[in-house]
């Protein structure tokens, strides 16, 4: 018994040692979250606001200073070389040939930004070959190679049709005035259509420009794209069609209408197509006659207003005076 209770009361102290432990452990990871939690909601300093103001990423490689002496500096001539630097260092090579494109092409270096990226994308993953493509093709359309910028675009289409745009998903993340938000494969392809749309109008074959149209429209369709298939429409000559899709913008019919540029320019080319329709119309109007009434009909009609109109508002020969007579017959006697 003595064994017993010996065992019982070591037990019971070495429970009653046992809680402080307990207790202080759980003190000790209340003070970490805490300290973790004190860490975590710290404001940001100075230097880190500075970067999200000015959207310049941190550190010290020749990539950010690059952007330090774009957006900070405005510097777009020392960004192009401090880009060139990143590029040869292997520093953000993808955000870093698209970014020097996108200056050059500010600074109206064109060409020489289309050579960059051809001579420099092999350099670059797999995923930013889209965004340089996208780059691409606006300093085509800049700088007027048309067929090349056709070539692209039709080259884009091809890989959404195949599945492999957007890296295979049905969604991307774009970029636009510093702002973020998803495309859908969709709407990429009217994009890229309207793109395409477009381009065959700088060639003049407005046949094409208005398949491609309607075909963006029948994907994706907006305001703005149904105001360059009018604009297709009317450069065939094809007034009432091109009538009919900007009233259906003008009506509200169509996503984007309430968008004040577009409105504009519907109304401007409502404008324009109702006076190319009154000219038509005047140009028509005696070949339309002509058409109901006959050919043979309308000759005789103007053959005998004619010799009407002669006989009774044709001006008269005016009698010579005597002495004229006497002229003209002298004349004719020296003549002979």
């Amino acid at each position: 018994m003595y064994n017993i209770n010996k065992m019982e009361k070591i037990s019971c102290a070495a429970a009653r040692r046992s809680l402080p432990v307990a207790a202080a452990g759980s003190n000790a990871e209340k003070k970490k979250m805490t300290a973790t939690t004190t860490t975590t909601m710290m404001p940001p300093t100075p230097t880190d606001q500075f970067h999200v103001f000015h959207k310049v990423p941190s550190g010290d490689g020749p990539y950010v200073r690059a952007k330090h002496a774009q957006l900070v500096q405005k510097d777009p001539e020392a960004a192009i070389v401090l880009f060139w630097k990143a590029i040869n260092a292997g520093d953000r090579v993808d955000s870093a040939l698209k970014d020097m494109a996108v200056v050059m092409k500010q600074l109206d270096r064109t060409e020489e930004a289309i050579e960059a990226i051809k001579s420099f994308r092999s350099l670059c993953s797999k995923q930013a070959q889209e965004s340089l493509d996208n780059v691409l093709i606006d300093l085509y359309k800049k700088c007027g190679r048309v067929d090349e910028q056709i070539e692209l675009l039709r080259r884009k289409l091809r890989m959404i049709y195949h599945g492999e745009a957007f890296n295979g998903k049905q969604t991307k993340t774009a970029r636009s005035h510093g702002k973020k938000f998803q495309v859908s494969i969709k709407q990429e392809a009217s994009r890229i259509l309207g793109n395409l749309g477009w381009a065959y109008m700088q060639k003049t074959n407005y046949m094409a420009a208005e398949v491609v149209y309607r075909k963006a429209q029948m994907i994706d369709p907006d305001a703005n794209k149904a105001c360059n298939l009018a604009l297709c429409l009317t450069k065939q000559a094809r007034h009432n069609e091109a009538r009919s899709v900007v009233e259906d913008v003008l009506q509200g019919r169509v996503p984007g209408s309430d968008d004040t540029r577009s409105r504009i320019r519907a109304e401007e080319l409502m404008l324009d197509i109702e006076s190319k329709q009154l000219q038509q119309q005047q140009k028509q109007l005696p070949h339309d006659l002509s058409n109901f009434l006959g050919v043979d009909l309308i000759e005789e009609l103007v053959g005998g207003l004619d010799d009407e109109l002669e006989q009774q508002w044709a001006p008269q020969r005016p009698r010579r005076l005597p002495v004229f007579e006497q002229i003209l017959n002298f004349k004719d006697q020296l003549a002979c």
